[in-house]
């Protein structure tokens, strides 16, 4: 079986504005997740999320989009995203002490939140909380526009798809996944997540899927959490904008320059649903697993708890350049919410 995008586009159907991979590459993630998630590990995240159904992950897996976007939790907005401060499609890269603001980033953002998932010591809601970030910002940095400050991660670059104008960053995230899968239910992406794991496991990601968590470690995350921006990255010059911005804004993106990235996109959805699986087992087996030894008790009772909003991880303060201060000017958003009514 080959990925969904290497048989047929699927028409399209009702979207609703961008949330980062979307609500359906979200719930993709989680599904991959949960089919890599031991039965220890799947208990656990059961049992902190108050669900024991088929789609405990699943569920979550747009929360912190939602609370974004609320009074409370608009401090979180920065959290989506790490601002690459590299020259594409000439040169890509991440350095998270020159990218990570000093509002966090998604790389602070997973390091911090590995932190308090396994930290016994905290609230059940804690807990709680930092697994519906880990399980939404794991999915985030597998996206290459969360990676890239280029015009606000592609915000500011106005293209037309399928007949609409909109911007390049809410067709990575939305438009295109959806294109392909027709829907955003999570029977959409079940189904999509079931076409991935096959592919995984027996496709054509088989002999690809050791190399997504080689060297993932919870001892470093933001090494490991690093590497995983670095990897998605790379594609803003291969496959994203390879020829430039510029190029991008005459003509429709559909269906030539989508059938040329959709692939990627599916990559990308299998690597984070494949890491996040790996991750939490990581987490569970390194924290919670021995949580009733004595000698873990012994050595942790009085060591100093998680910093809530995840400071203590941060890069050393620099000025503002010029890419954080367009950011500054969004508002500190991750994505320039586009809604359009598709009929067709």
């Amino acid at each position: 079986m080959a990925p969904l995008s290497k048989v047929a586009l699927v028409a399209f159907g009702a979207i609703n504005g961008a949330n980062a991979w979307g609500v359906l590459g979200h719930a993709t993630v989680a599904y991959v997740a949960q089919n890599y998630a031991s039965s220890d590990t799947a208990s656990w995240a059961q049992g902190v999320l108050g669900d024991t159904s088929s789609s405990y992950l699943a569920n979550i897996a747009s929360w912190a989009d939602q609370y974004r976007l609320t009074k409370a939790g608009k401090w979180s907005a920065p959290l989506h995203f790490i601002d690459a401060e590299d020259n594409p499609p000439s040169s890509c890269n991440v350095n998270y002490e020159r990218d990570c603001g000093s509002s966090g980033c998604s790389i602070s953002a997973i390091a911090n939140y590995t932190q308090r998932a396994g930290d016994g010591r905290l609230s059940s809601d804690h807990i709680a909380e930092a697994l519906k970030f880990l399980v939404h910002f794991l999915g985030d940095v597998t996206q290459p526009l969360h990676d890239e400050a280029y015009e606000v991660g592609g915000n500011y670059i106005d293209v037309t798809f399928n007949g609409y104008s909109d911007n390049l960053h809410a067709d990575w995230d939305t438009y295109m996944p959806e294109q392909l899968i027709g829907g955003d239910t999570l029977s959409d992406a079940q189904s999509w997540a079931n076409t991935l794991i096959s592919e995984i496991t027996s496709g054509s990601y088989k002999s690809q899927a050791a190399s997504w968590i080689e060297g993932d470690t919870i001892s470093d995350t933001i090494t490991t959490a690093t590497r995983w921006a670095s990897d998605a990255n790379a594609f803003v010059c291969t496959v994203v904008m390879p020829n430039g911005a510029a190029a991008l804004q005459t003509g429709d993106l559909y269906p030539t320059y989508y059938n040329s990235v959709i692939g990627t996109i599916e990559l990308q959805i299998a690597k984070g649903g494949y890491r996040l699986g790996n991750w939490l087992n990581l987490i569970y087996n390194s924290d919670i697993a021995k949580r009733d030894l004595e000698s873990f008790v012994k050595e942790n009772q009085d060591s100093t708890f998680p910093e809530l909003l995840g400071r203590d991880v941060l890069p050393e303060p620099r000025p503002l350049s010029r890419a954080k201060l367009a950011r500054a000017a969004m508002g500190e958003a991750c994505c320039r919410s586009e809604k359009r009514d598709h009929v067709h």
